[in-house]
């Protein structure tokens, strides 16, 4: 007896799974014993084909059940973050960006290092992607590094800027990542995913925020 014709379509709403899967074991129960009460006496039916038939109906509906209790607990984790979200609105958060911008005469943001350096530089780049300022920072460890730029006469307040960092261990470049700290303005929803909109960036990814300062 083949059960793929009791499970019908595979295409299921996470509503209705967890009840077709009940119906197909049940289905599946009453047509193996019409089957073994009308059986052949003189050829009976194989053992072993009924347990792996069994067996299989058995995992169907385990598969179904857990793939609801996946659906619900997905959602509840889902509620779960926009409510933690909402916490983050007026505060300043760190998200993957080389941009700078100038508040209050400084520029702050931050750059994590894959490794120790020996050298790392600064460079400050103006609208039009040239260098205006470059600082040496000097030897650094590994991780996650701040810095504060004062702008001076080099950047109006209010510029936007960008930045990057060269680091090396020797002869050998040491990759960097670099973070914009900026304020979180609002949280809403698109699309199914949970968005920050922020002071300077504008719409990011509630995913993207890699610390909160």
């Amino acid at each position: 007896m083949d059960i793929t014709a009791l499970n019908g379509s595979s295409t299921q709403t996470p509503t209705t799974s967890a009840k077709n899967a009940a119906e197909t074991q049940d289905r599946f129960l009453k047509l193996l014993v019409a089957q073994m009460n009308n059986q052949d006496p003189l050829n009976p039916m194989d053992n072993a084909q009924v347990t792996s038939q069994m067996a299989q109906i058995q995992q169907v509906t385990s598969l179904s059940t857990l793939d609801t209790s996946i659906k619900g607990l997905g959602s509840q984790l889902g509620q779960m973050q926009a409510l933690q979200s909402i916490s983050l609105v007026g505060r300043e958060v760190s998200v993957p960006s080389d941009k700078l911008h100038v508040e209050n005469g400084v520029a702050e943001a931050s750059y994590e290092l894959d490794g120790a350096a020996q050298a790392v530089k600064l460079e400050i780049l103006g609208a039009a992607g040239n260098v205006i300022d470059t600082v040496q920072l000097g030897a650094q460890g590994s991780g996650r590094q701040t810095f504060s730029w004062p702008a001076g006469s080099k950047a109006a307040e209010g510029s936007d800027l960008k930045y990057r960092i060269t680091a090396t261990n020797g002869a050998k470049a040491v990759t960097s990542t670099l973070y914009t700290h900026d304020k979180v303005d609002a949280v809403y929803s698109e699309n199914g995913s949970l968005k920050l909109n922020l002071e300077h960036l504008g719409p990011v990814d509630y995913t993207a925020v890699s610390s909160v300062n």
